[in-house]
């Protein structure tokens, strides 16, 4: 009798565990349709010196995040270039200083672009210009199309109310790096001329994840 009694239980208890496992089984599942629900985009940018994965943020800045895939889906980034470094030492006239690399389309598509956007200010979308986040460059507000920049360490100054920008504006950050800030640090490290990297670092193409 006891034997019996003991072989339910440890029956009873199997079956508790194999039901606590199922929820960690489907967790990665769960992790990607929370990836969803937050409307990120996973773009992979390849250039000569590895891969830089970006998410863009489709829900908090809607109108640049559908500016820069129309241009990746485009194909206008494929042989772009990783054009201008900013580093700590040469900006010897900017009292504001900041760290960033930007890049441009390739030059067969310079003149077949489309329609300046109106800027998405980060006080409005809520996203900073932290290590990593990518944003699109600008002349005056309402002029960006599709040249874009990278941060490197974090750059309150390009943020809504920064003085970067005497205008005090700031500009649009539209998502976030979340693997290849190696990548990053190396572009930004290349040798250059005042600002302009010699040569360009290449962009072989840059494409949605999946």
């Amino acid at each position: 009798m006891r034997k019996g009694i003991l072989a339910s239980t440890i029956a009873v208890l199997l079956i508790a565990a194999g039901a606590c496992a199922e929820p960690a089984e489907e967790a990665p599942q769960e992790a990607e349709e929370s990836a969803q629900e937050t409307g990120m985009v996973r773009v992979i940018i390849s250039t000569d010196f590895g891969d830089i994965e970006v998410d863009i943020d489709t829900e908090n800045a809607p109108g640049t995040s559908a500016n820069f895939l129309r241009y990746v889906d485009a194909g206008h980034y494929d042989g772009g270039q990783f054009h201008r470094t900013v580093t700590m030492d040469n900006q010897p006239n900017d009292t504001v200083r900041i760290e960033v690399i930007q890049a441009s389309v390739n030059e067969e598509f310079a003149e077949q672009g489309f329609d300046a956007i109106p800027m998405e200010r980060t006080s409005v979308t809520g996203l900073r210009h932290v290590d990593g986040a990518i944003s699109m460059a600008r002349g005056q507000p309402d002029s960006a199309t599709s040249s874009f920049f990278f941060c490197i360490n974090d750059q309150p100054s390009l943020d809504f109310g920064g003085n970067r920008n005497p205008d005090l504006q700031g500009f649009a950050a539209f998502g976030q790096v979340v693997s290849g800030m190696d990548v990053v640090r190396t572009i930004q490290g290349q040798p250059y001329e005042e600002q302009t990297l010699t040569p360009p670092v290449r962009i072989t193409s840059v494409r949605r994840a999946g």
